[in-house]
């Protein structure tokens, strides 16, 4: 059964092709070139001579990721920078493991919507739309459930469950970025000055810096 529906997460990811977001491809590929220095909006092409079967290749999504951490989930990331053949084709996926209440924390992919499908467990989802409305989108999702995160919205995963969970999501971006909302407001670097976050959070500028001294 898992099996299947790991299946049924690949097909489901294979859809978001048709919500690519970034520019179309003018040739068959263009394989990314990691090792080219020239600064491109995107990842220089290699030459198609040199292009080989593994570039078009992945190896490893069936195996767990260490969930052994601060928020008890890992995402193993199938982008551009793992899979250079995926350069210009819009398209991305990731695997996300979750340990027993494991969160993957409020966070925004400014360059990418996500559709996700829960192989296993129970999994708590949801987004929240942008001002003044600031409203709250959630569901629990079990095996063979999928939701979609509109491109640049907040939203958040947990496991709900009482064991380990896992699920596939696609992005229509070949390089969607992660903003994590914690991360990048209390753990910049440098730190944002206390004061306005004290401000913008209307809290104390003490219980500012605790939080700070966590990241």
């Amino acid at each position: 059964m898992a099996s299947q529906l790991l299946l049924i997460g690949l097909l489901v990811v294979s859809c978001s092709l048709a919500l690519a977001s970034d520019p179309s491809p003018l040739q068959d590929f263009c394989v990314a070139d990691a090792n080219n220095q020239v600064l491109v909006n995107g990842v220089v092409c290699k030459d198609p001579k040199l292009v080989q079967a593994d570039d078009f290749l992945f190896r490893g999504l069936q195996l767990m990721g260490n969930t052994s951490n601060a928020v008890g989930s890992n995402v193993t990331q199938v982008f551009v920078a793992q899979l250079p053949g995926l350069n210009t084709f819009g398209i991305s996926m990731a695997r996300i493991d979750f340990a027993p209440h494991g969160i993957n924390p409020p966070h925004t992919h400014p360059r990418a919507t996500e559709i996700l499908v829960v192989i296993s467990g129970s999994i708590e989802v949801g987004f929240v739309t942008s001002n003044p409305d600031n409203r709250l989108l959630t569901k629990v999702l079990e095996m063979g459930d999928v939701f979609v995160f509109p491109q640049g919205l907040i939203h958040f995963q947990r496991n709900v469950g009482h064991g380990y969970a896992v699920a596939i999501a696609g992005l229509s971006s070949q390089n969607p970025g992660a903003i994590t909302i914690a991360n990048a407001v209390f753990g910049s670097n440098p730190d944002i000055n206390g004061d306005i976050l004290a401000k913008a959070f209307q809290v104390d500028k003490n219980i500012v810096y605790q939080i700070q001294s966590k990241f």
